[in-house]
């Protein structure tokens, strides 16, 4: 049962992660891609329907860590406060560029929005990305379940580690590039005219980059923590996922040499779950990893509520994960085609 939770749990971070993602990468590359106001209203129509939807998953998430896994919630919640309270005000500000941006006709109203907007959706995904380097490195977890880091540190090898070192720093901008090229990806999609034409060369470019910051991001893992890609060797499925992701990657620029809009789209959400699937199957059973002693870890039989708690709780998930799959394809079949002037295409 605590290893259908964990999947479950790892199941709705990707979810979120592909969907919100696409939001974050909008907003990462807004200004690039949008140089006038109604080629950026045009971006916003594209996400402003489905953004706030999209962003439940995390809270979602949040609520099963907390409900099947309550040690290892307490442990990274009050571990890493801080850039929890950073991660929610900047996503407060970012639901407020896109809902007040076309409030006021004024160009230096749309400018600090504008600003604002990118500057929130640049500083999410880098954060993100580095809790993802905290989860595959390991925090200080000491023996009562607790740990407590800085929020930086001097950036150097060999440091004392934080909350943004100079790993999770490189997973942060590695993570910023694959959301920026996925949320390109989604305009070449979901737009046409000009913002489309620069989302794709801007989606191939940063398609380079990926690579790099993925080759970066690897050899430090294997400084950070030489043993996280030995299960890659000695279990089959989170290698047959490395596989599919990599699939997915590769498959990006021959279909932007296509017609297919969709096709580019579906090949950077196979690359992310793909991804995302691969790491979580690489972690399992572990949830938080304990630098300090590895019977310290938090794994999913340890931090684990109740059997008979689990099994009751299955089922009102199973019920509620119901409704909402049938809400999101409602949602997205109702706002299906592209975007021209703000305007959403049926």
């Amino acid at each position: 049962m605590q290893a259908l939770w964990y999947a479950l749990l790892a199941a709705m971070l990707i979810v979120f992660v592909v969907l919100d993602g696409f939001d974050f990468g909008a907003g990462i590359v807004y200004r690039f891609v949008a140089k006038t106001d109604s080629e950026r209203r045009q971006l916003l129509s594209a996400i402003g329907p489905v953004w706030d939807g999209n962003e439940v998953w995390l809270l979602a998430a949040g609520g099963t860590l907390f409900f099947a896994f309550p040690k290892a919630y307490a442990a990274g919640f009050s571990g890493l406060y801080m850039p929890l309270v950073i991660l929610l005000w900047l996503l407060i500000l970012r639901g407020l560029a896109i809902e007040l941006r076309s409030h006021e006709p004024y160009r230096l109203w749309h400018d600090f929005w504008d600003g604002t907007l990118q500057f929130a959706s640049v500083l999410i995904a880098v954060i993100f990305g580095a809790a993802f380097g905290n989860l595959v490195r390991g925090v200080p977890l000491n023996a009562s379940g607790y740990f407590s880091i800085p929020l930086f540190t001097n950036l150097l090898p060999y440091s004392w580690i934080g909350v943004l070192d100079y790993y999770t720093i490189t997973a942060g901008v590695f993570c910023l590039s694959v959301l920026a090229m996925h949320g390109a990806l989604f305009l070449v999609w979901k737009t046409d005219g000009p913002v489309r034409e620069r989302s794709v060369q801007l989606a191939r470019r940063l398609w380079w980059s990926v690579i790099a910051l993925a080759a970066i991001t690897f050899v430090l893992t294997l400084f950070v923590q030489p043993g996280f890609f030995s299960p890659l060797v000695d279990r089959v499925w989170p290698l047959i996922l490395v596989i599919i992701s990599l699939a997915g990657f590769f498959y990006i620029p021959t279909a932007l040499r296509g017609s297919a809009d969709l096709r580019p789209f579906l090949g950077s959400v196979t690359f992310i779950v793909g991804l995302l699937a691969a790491i979580a199957g690489t972690l399992f059973p572990n949830l938080i990893v304990s630098t300090l002693d590895p019977s310290y870890t938090l794994t999913a039989y340890s931090a684990s509520t109740s059997p008979y708690g689990l099994q009751v709780g299955l089922v009102w998930w199973t019920i509620g994960m119901i409704l909402v799959v049938f809400y999101f394809v409602f949602v997205y079949r109702n706002l299906s085609g592209k975007v021209t002037e703000g305007v959403p295409r049926e």
